[in-house]
């Protein structure tokens, strides 16, 4: 008599699944971190956004600080490494901001908690120094975007200012990035955003009012 053997019929394979399992946890951790924060965050509270179990979220992630940083990293890599890598493409100062801010829109289109996580990681990291880790540290990453960018815009003489104000100049610009930052993930909407950052690149183009 022949020998059957069972066959695996089509279906996801084990990795794709597991993979999918894993961005569903980090996708649901980063909306319950930016509603609560860190401390008010359990996994309970994100296994029933995940429509998961809290066994299968300890599966993928040991405790709550480890999940913390996946997610930091992830956002990271999502909105702030995206922004400067589409930026670097830029010739000019202007340029480069609103290519930071375009990166920055398509990731609040694609998934509006991504900036409001990143500005509650910046309070948190405040809050819990445990919590800082200086390879995916969102607000320091931005801060030398922009001084890059405002160095080099002195160095092609497109940016006239004195020394002593450059480090001030980089402030004020790294306060608008997280200010938008706040809006994108709090307060407007995408289209909100998209009107803001719009009004922000004729304002810094000298273009929005005269001043008499």
């Amino acid at each position: 008599m022949p020998q059957h053997t069972a066959s695996r019929g089509p279906g996801r394979p084990p990795a794709a699944k597991a993979a999918e399992t894993r961005e569903r946890i980090i996708k649901a951790a980063r909306e319950v971190f930016s509603e609560v924060g860190y401390d008010a965050a359990t996994f309970q509270a994100i296994a029933l956004r995940a429509d998961l179990t809290r066994p299968a979220i300890n599966h993928y992630f040991a405790n709550k600080r480890v999940l913390w940083r996946e997610v930091v990293q992830r956002t990271n890599a999502l909105v702030v490494q995206a922004g400067v890598a589409r930026a670097q493409g830029e010739t000019s100062l202007l340029k480069r901001i609103s290519a930071f801010f375009a990166a920055a829109m398509q990731a609040d289109s694609d998934d509006r908690s991504a900036a409001a996580f990143l500005v509650t990681s910046v309070l948190e990291s405040q809050r819990h120094p445990e919590l800082q880790g200086d390879e995916h540290d969102s607000l320091r990453q931005s801060r030398e975007f922009i001084k890059w960018a405002v160095d080099d815009a002195i160095a092609r003489g497109e940016l006239i200012t004195a020394d002593e104000d450059v480090p001030a100049l980089v402030e004020v610009l790294v306060a608008v990035m997280w200010g938008m930052g706040l809006y994108a993930g709090f307060i407007g909407d995408h289209e909100d955003l998209e009107a803001v950052v719009a009004k922000f690149e004729l304002l810094m183009a000298n273009k929005l009012w005269e001043l008499h």
